[in-house]
């Protein structure tokens, strides 16, 4: 082994705790990227490989009711491979023990023949008889929720008729990634079934013999989707179709695909964040390494080493850390991708999951640190090319002090010996002071963002149960019902208000921008479902004209004032041109509002609603959900609670369950920082500390002097880590909202004062173990010259 690196190994096991604090910061950067890119190609790889193994359909084509021979046609349209008409309907399940009826959709299954399209993973039991029809197939999602086994019965009001089935199989299908009922944003395994049946049994409940009502396409190669979207709606208008729709529109596969950006986005904005923080580290430790070290940098050149050689023995140093840090942050990333996998298995439903790390993001993790570690080495090793031997070994040139006397005159009548040495090195060192107040504070700002991200978690569920919808239950209806039911639903027990809604979907475009989704009719002045401004102040329902979320307008790229064209999707099918009237502040799903007359009066069908929302004596509820149980109009009831603790459930797992890992992560990287540059303050004050030791200083005043550095860094930091984590909160909270829900960011005293509270912690324990080697110091071997 070379003479340098002899001393590679020397310097390592000298600065073995800043090395160690550096490489962790890089570890946290790389498993970060390395488990990201991990559970982001195994969510893409086992999506495409669920849809292609099961055929799903790429194209779904609701319609009130056509003949089966319409399929014919449908297939004949250019760009469409195949098609498959199946039954639809809802369904209102009555599970024993429970008051609320629950929500649920029945789907027919082929009597004869395998489902070319969207076909179901069987997971227990057996497939359905096709001479029997009272046999169902339950979503294996919901019966874990329950506890239902095989054999069990199950009632089941459809149409307005009670019927029992046996349940002989549980089924997963890749159209219910999310289970959600239709209209609702919040997928609940206990609150939403769907049920397999035999087309026969369906067709006899809903009068659909010799019809269907969904049509599934899946579609060639080469074919231009909006295109087949215009053809079938051409061919089904004349039966009640609804719009046709492509796979991203279905709402189950619209939550995964969020899921995924959401993921993208934060790979791409996060570890970088880290990489340039291990970056600067690097850059003071190896800047500080050669100031020290000057001596011994001229008399190595002195031997004959050249420039070259010099310089790549401090670059193996920054070398050897990076591809440490690399090295773990790979080991911890696969882990944790292994561990984050089988979440999101569990969360999406999936049968099986295709877990693969491709080389490339080891390699581009490993890559990039040590990139980032050479930026920060880099800019030191032009010192190390500039020294000469005989400068090098000359002491370095002593800091001109002949200005600060007045200053020292004015300290000593209010400072001790101690305060006045940590005062004037923090005045000799500016810029080295700058560089570890920064570094401080960039972790501080980290922790805090991440703080204030699951507050704004909380806040989402708060806003949205708490100020936005102040109802106790909503109710839906299979179909619009007249006005009259407004004044039926204030007679059921316990009803104390009543408000009425109204939902139509849609297709909203502003030029090349659509988005699929649904209009909701409010009525004047509404109490219990409401728009609310960026204030949280009602918006007054304007007589015409729209009312957008702000998800939403920012997907249409519109303004206030601007036209927007809406075609409807039900009933006549109009096409309306409507101006936005404002901008409302929702933060979950990206609704629009209208007043409920206006709608009513665009679509021609005065005193519709399709919903209401009830205020309720809470002692009466169980006399009211009897009641709804036997109203045959009703196809779902929701509790207000019931929708919190799911959205709570959703938002605690998947992507939402990152900012917890992230979160902690942050505060690791806090204490890193911290203790970093405790270690470098020892390392370099080494020597004069032990000269204060030996003229007679106690252990407490010597570590006084190095620990009041790290206090004023500490509480210089604070105050501009507030501002780096308020700005960094709102980078952060974006990436995580999705079109499904958004995370508010504003300034949250609570959050930054506990990262504040944190860095003042790690700033405590890395002073603790810094005054123990202090103690432990060796004055005669510290003051010793190293050769």
């Amino acid at each position: 082994m070379s003479p340098l690196n002899h001393k590679l190994l020397r310097d390592l096991w000298r600065i073995k705790g800043q090395a160690g604090a550096i490489a962790l910061v890089v570890a946290v950067g790389v498993s970060l990227l390395v488990m990201m890119s991990g559970m982001l190609s195994s969510l893409q790889d086992t999506r495409e490989t669920y849809y292609e193994r099961y055929r799903l359909a790429e194209v779904f084509a609701p319609v009130t009711r056509a003949p089966l021979n319409v399929l014919d046609q449908v297939a004949q349209i250019s760009g469409v491979a195949s098609v498959q008409g199946r039954i639809t309907g809802g369904a209102l399940v009555d599970m024993p023990g429970q008051a609320l009826p629950v929500r649920a959709s029945a789907l027919s299954v082929p009597r004869y023949q395998a489902s070319r399209l969207n076909d179901f993973y069987l997971k227990h039991g057996r497939a359905l008889d096709p001479a029997r029809t009272d046999e169902v197939i339950v979503l294996d999602s919901f019966a874990q929720a329950h506890d239902l086994q095989l054999d069990d019965t199950l009632s089941a009001t459809m149409n307005g008729a009670r019927r029992s089935f046996w349940i002989v199989g549980f089924a997963m299908a890749p159209e219910f990634l999310f289970t959600t009922a239709p209209g609702e944003f919040v997928p609940d395994d206990a609150r939403f079934a769907v049920l397999w049946l035999n087309e026969d049994a369906l067709a006899a409940a809903f009068d659909m013999k010799g019809a269907f009502n969904e049509a599934l396409l899946s579609l060639e190669r080469n074919a231009k989707p909006e295109a087949v979207l215009l053809a079938v709606d051409g061919v089904l208008d004349r039966f009640g179709g609804q719009g046709a729709y492509l796979r991203k529109d279905h709402m189950s596969d619209r939550f995964i695909s969020e899921e995924i950006s959401g993921l993208q986005a934060t790979s791409v904005a996060v570890p970088p964040i880290f990489m340039g923080v291990a970056a600067f580290l690097l850059y003071i430790v190896i800047t500080r390494m050669v100031q020290s070290e000057r001596e011994q940098i001229g008399l190595i050149k002195a031997f004959g080493y050249s420039d070259f050689e010099v310089g790549y023995h401090y670059f193996k140093l920054v070398l050897v850390i990076a591809v440490a840090g690399a090295g773990l942050g790979c080991v911890l990333g696969l882990w944790g991708g292994r561990a984050m996998a089988g979440v999101y298995q569990s969360v999406y439903h999936f049968p099986f999951l295709v877990f693969h790390i491709e080389p490339a993001p080891l390699v581009s993790g490993v890559g990039v640190s040590v990139l980032a570690a050479s930026a920060g080495g880099l800019f030191v090793l032009r010192r190390v090319f500039a020294l000469t031997p005989a400068v090098a070994m000359r002491p370095p040139a002593p800091m001109d002090f002949s200005r600060s006397g007045a200053m020292n005159e004015r300290l000593k009548s209010w400072l001790d010996q101690p305060s006045r040495m940590v005062v004037r090195r923090i005045l000799r060192n500016p810029g080295r002071l700058f560089g570890a107040v920064l570094g401080v504070a960039v972790g501080m700002g980290l922790s805090s963002a991440q703080m204030s991200l699951m507050s704004g978690f909380d806040d989402t569920l708060d806003l949205t149960f708490g100020v936005i919808d102040r109802s106790d239950v909503s109710v839906s209806f299979f179909e619009t019902m007249p006005a009259e039911t407004v004044f039926d639903m204030k007679h059921l027990p316990g009803v104390v208000e009543v408000e009425p809604t109204r939902a139509v979907g849609a297709v909203l475009r502003n030029g090349r921008n659509s988005y699929r989704g649904t209009v909701s009719g409010l009525p004047a002045n509404a109490r219990l479902n409401r728009a609310v401004d960026k204030d949280m102040a009602d918006i007054v329902m304007p007589e015409t004209g729209i009312v957008l979320a702000k998800s939403l307008a920012d997907i249409l790229e519109i303004q206030p004032g601007e036209m927007l064209q809406v075609e409807v999707l039900q009933g006549r099918r109009p096409v309306l041109t409507v101006p936005v009237a404002s901008i409302a502040e929702t933060l979950l799903g990206s609704p629009s509002f209208m007043l409920m007359d206006s709608l009513n009066r665009e679509l021609r069908e005065r005193g519709q609603v399709s919903g209401v929302y009830l205020r309720v004596d809470s002692d009466q509820l169980p006399a009211l959900y009897e009641a709804l149980k036997a109203m045959p109009s009703v196809a779902g009831v929701t509790r207000r609670e019931d929708a919190r603790a799911a959205m709570q459930k959703l938002m605690d797992t998947g992507a939402g369950a990152m900012r917890y890992v992230m979160a902690a992560i942050a505060g690791i990287i806090t204490f890193g920082i911290v203790y970093n540059a405790a270690r470098i303050a020892f390392g370099e004050q080494a020597r004069d500390l032990a000269s204060l030791r030996v003229m007679g200083f106690t252990r407490g005043e010597t570590a006084f002097v190095l620990l009041g550095e790290l206090a004023v860094v500490v509480l210089l930091a604070i105050p501009l880590g507030v501002g780096i984590g308020y700005y960094l909160s709102f980078l952060i909270a974006a990436g995580f909202s999705t079109d499904l829900y958004q995370i508010p960011t504003t300034f949250r005293p609570d959050a930054f004062g506990i990262a504040a509270l944190a860095v003042v912690l790690a700033a405590l324990v890395s002073g603790w173990l810094v005054k123990r080697d202090i103690d432990r110091i060796d004055l005669v071997a510290t003051l010793k010259t190293r050769e």
